[in-house]
């Protein structure tokens, strides 16, 4: 078994943890009513995404999510959440470092004792979720369900759903299919970008996201007998009769949204199995970006 695989099949159990560990680390995390604003790089920022989709949606507060080369250091925020696997990354620790003493930041990460230790006032350290496959799975879901659990979002079904990812067979001949499009509404764009993201690292594969909606706005063009579109969320309706009537393959999401990220996981661990790749080390990646002064 690669190192990617055993860490998404542990994503329920650090699921479980993240949302118990939620309520003490509550005092680090955006309180109701602070405009806040959430950053990374990669998969973090995907994941920001959703997070700020989600707090915004649920009243919490203003909320965007930014990569953290692009922060919009003109703005006035009362909180940053920085998320960083490693703690190592250049932009996310440059972006903290230029804050310090301006504006409160807190940094959710696998490895506390990083450079993020000093760069962030504050420190959220899921260890239990780190990974030491390049590809990023458990550590992104996982401190996604801990801003849920922060935003009283997070239920034991959602678990229950991540189980029944994992354990039910993927489509039949999904992983023969040439091209993937993901597509989400609200803050499942988020999930559907990162499910796109591990296609093109672990697999390889052609891959695209976009909100659902705008998916007949020239992209449902590419659609083939070959290739699948898989809705993160409920679909626009119309999209899947639309989809089908082209030859594609529609992939309806019938678990919680983070779930359905779960079997897009397993379906880039699959494409990259037949294609005799090594998902634990994609091509050109490296587990932090780091680059030299």
């Amino acid at each position: 078994m690669t190192h990617i695989e055993d860490e998404l099949n542990s994503q329920p159990e650090c699921w479980t943890r993240a949302a118990q560990a939620a309520p003490r680390h509550g005092a680090a995390l955006p309180a109701a009513g602070e405009r806040a604003a959430i950053v990374g790089c990669g998969t973090s920022y995907f994941m920001a995404q959703a997070a700020a989709a989600l707090r915004e949606g649920a009243g919490q507060g203003e909320t965007d999510a930014f990569a953290a080369s692009e922060f919009p250091y003109g703005r006035a925020y009362d909180r940053i959440v920085a998320l960083t696997r490693s703690g190592t990354t250049t932009e996310v620790l440059d972006l903290l470092e230029r804050l310090h003493g301006r504006t409160r930041t807190t940094a959710v990460t696998a490895d506390a004792d990083t450079p993020v230790r000093t760069a962030a006032d504050e420190v959220v350290a899921l260890d239990f979720a780190d990974e030491r496959s390049v590809v990023q799975t458990r550590f992104a879901t996982t401190a996604l369900t801990l801003l849920r659990a922060h935003l009283g979002l997070h239920t034991d079904a959602v678990v229950a759903d991540a189980r029944a990812a994992l354990s039910a067979p993927l489509p039949e001949g999904l992983v023969d299919c040439t091209q993937f499009t993901f597509l989400g509404r609200g803050w499942t764009v988020g999930l559907a970008n990162e499910a796109g993201l591990k296609m093109r690292e672990a697999a390889l594969s052609w891959t695209e996201a976009y909100p659902a909606m705008e998916y007949r706005h020239g992209p449902i063009s590419i659609t083939t007998s070959t290739t699948a579109t898989w809705m993160f969320g409920e679909a626009p309706e119309g999209l899947a009769e639309q989809v089908r009537r082209t030859g594609g393959r529609w992939i309806e999401g019938t678990l919680d949204p983070l779930a359905e990220l779960v079997r897009a996981q397993r379906l880039a661990v699959a494409v990259a199995a037949r294609r005799g790749l090594d998902p634990d080390r994609p091509r050109h990646l490296t587990r932090s970006v780091i680059l030299a002064p």
